[in-house]
């Protein structure tokens, strides 16, 4: 399966911007490109790159005062398959974890384990550990939080998406690392394009989703706590411990987004 896939962000800026941006696929499907998923800006200006603490690749640049358009437009292989399962993962022994997971255990700018500590051990003490653990965890986000973009507040915990039970896909994801956390499983955040395809019409406007990894039985393991189900073609764009470290763009000064779009779409023929 050929997939196309891109974004197009435009901004009004009172004055030039430093501006950086993470809206390329990961390195991780490199092997699956067919066509480079560039980031062009108009008006052109100089861009560089660089990898950030987490192996995300970021462009950098100072955008120019006025309207300002970046987009990005690749295409994909992918297998077709639905997110893979693996029902017999099994959690590790927190003494048994390789040491480069042990940051995805800590408390993070929107995934307050402190908080919530105490009520994942008593709601999820009694799962069995690993796989049906995270799973069973997805289901309590799921039938704990209603989703709706007119929900989203850029300051909301995990937590604060508990209590007041709204939120958007970024809330769903920092419940559900939060409380894989709290009971000892490595989870982190991602964030990238996800197709519609397979679900039914009518689709909504295209996005950027939000999901997480968690480190079970010596390998991340991707799970959805918005859709909590297997979806197809997913094309990470980077990861980190929440949101806080994976912003799509990030202005240092004033800048309003006036138009914002995304696409994942089945290409009509494989170009190779």
């Amino acid at each position: 399966m050929l997939i196309s896939l891109g974004c197009r962000l435009e901004f009004h800026l009172p004055q030039p911007t430093p501006l950086i941006a993470m809206l390329n696929v990961h390195s991780t499907r490199f092997n699956d490109m067919v066509q480079q998923d560039d980031l062009i800006t108009y008006p052109r200006t100089p861009i560089s790159g660089y990898r950030d603490g987490f192996g995300n690749f970021c462009t950098r640049m100072l955008a120019p005062a006025g309207n300002f358009v970046m987009s990005a437009n690749g295409a994909f292989r992918d297998t077709g398959q639905p997110d893979p399962v693996d029902l017999l993962a099994h959690q590790h022994e927190v003494q048994d974890l390789p040491s480069d997971t042990l940051v995805y255990l800590l408390g993070s700018r929107y995934c307050d384990t402190d908080l919530l500590s105490d009520q994942a051990w008593q709601v999820f003490a009694q799962t069995d550990p690993g796989w049906a653990r995270v799973q069973a965890i997805c289901d309590f986000v799921q039938a704990h939080v209603r989703f709706g973009y007119h929900h989203a507040k850029a300051t909301r915990t995990a937590s604060q998406t508990l209590a007041e039970g709204v939120g958007v896909c970024r809330d769903f994801a920092h419940l559900a690392i939060t409380l894989c956390r709290c009971m000892n499983i490595p989870a982190r955040y991602c964030t990238g394009y996800l197709s519609d395809i397979g679900e039914p019409l009518p689709h909504p406007p295209g996005d950027f989703a939000a999901w997480m990894d968690v480190y079970l039985d010596g390998q991340w393991h991707m799970f959805d706590p918005r859709n909590n189900a297997r979806r197809y073609a997913r094309f990470l764009v980077a990861r980190g411990r929440d949101a806080a470290d994976v912003p799509l763009t990030q202005t240092f000064g004033a800048a309003t987004m006036t138009s914002f779009k995304v696409w994942t779409d089945e290409a009509c023929q494989d170009a190779g």
